[in-house]
């Protein structure tokens, strides 16, 4: 039986090293190509060695030159955009984790899904897409009961954007089942009344705090929080490599983890 064969963008970042290292220790799955920014200090590097892992045989590169079974992206928005395009030219199927991307970029991404399949997540890990659905069970059942939510999240102070996509995700599937159409990003100094059609958002930075959220669903005399937390980067890494053998050979579209878990 061939192995499935998975090429990592962002190979020598914190998600890429981890890609790198469980790949290469399973039997089932060869490592393609390990792609990182052309500007890179580490181009041309063992990334066996950048995982931690020893060599394996493999350098880092600054482009993707050959197809792979598939493609996982954790990188930039910049660079997301690079291997977006590189993978419609190579007609491969690609998993894109990275967030903080511009409504032109989400843009490329929908016309791209017309291309080649992609499955497009701000958040690989099997537990939070679970509380994915939980959340949109308990706002479509509390639509329309004055309900106030908070949508609470912690990560490392290397994050660079804020409210993580995985929090504003959680907020785009609870406005569509409650129809909020305000947010509040944090509140300082006399602000009013609570309104009621808003979704507050509070971002923590500590750390190597690998994700952490909790929904707060608010209502008189009861409440009920969804919290998911992740002790280490490693269920990203199995999310993602399960979301890349989920749309490989699958036709163009766009594909999220709901269907990968059968959600």
């Amino acid at each position: 039986m061939p192995k499935f064969s998975i090429a990592v963008h962002g190979a020598a970042g914190r998600m890429g090293s981890r890609l790198v290292a469980l790949i290469s220790q399973d039997k089932d799955l060869t490592l393609s190509a390990a792609v990182d920014v052309p500007q890179h200090p580490k181009i041309g590097v063992d990334v066996g060695t950048i995982a931690g892992i020893g060599p394996i045989g493999l350098l880092l590169s600054d482009a993707l030159s050959q197809k792979a079974d598939a493609v996982i992206d954790f990188s930039n928005a910049a660079a997301a955009e690079k291997i977006l395009a590189a993978c419609v030219s190579l007609k491969t199927p690609l998993v894109l984790a990275t967030t903080g991307l511009s409504s032109a970029q989400e843009k490329q991404i929908h016309d791209g899904a017309k291309e080649i399949p992609i499955l497009w997540s701000p958040n690989t890990g099997m537990a939070v897409n679970v509380a994915f659905k939980l959340a949109q069970t308990a706002a479509k059942a509390l639509a329309g009961q004055n309900v106030d939510v908070e949508i609470l999240e912690r990560h490392h102070h290397h994050k660079v954007d804020a409210p993580s996509g995985t929090a504003l995700k959680f907020g785009e599937i609870i406005s569509r089942e409650m129809g909020q159409t305000q947010s509040a990003h944090g509140r300082k100094g006399i602000v009013g009344e609570r309104p009621a059609n808003e979704i507050g958002y509070h971002a923590v930075r500590v750390g190597d705090n690998p994700g952490e959220h909790t929904i707060v669903f608010g209502m008189l005399g009861e409440l009920i929080e969804i919290t998911v937390r992740v002790t280490n980067r490693d269920c990203y890494a199995y999310g993602a490599i399960a979301a890349a053998k989920y749309i490989a050979g699958r036709p163009a579209g766009l594909y999220s983890m709901k269907e990968t878990l059968g959600l």
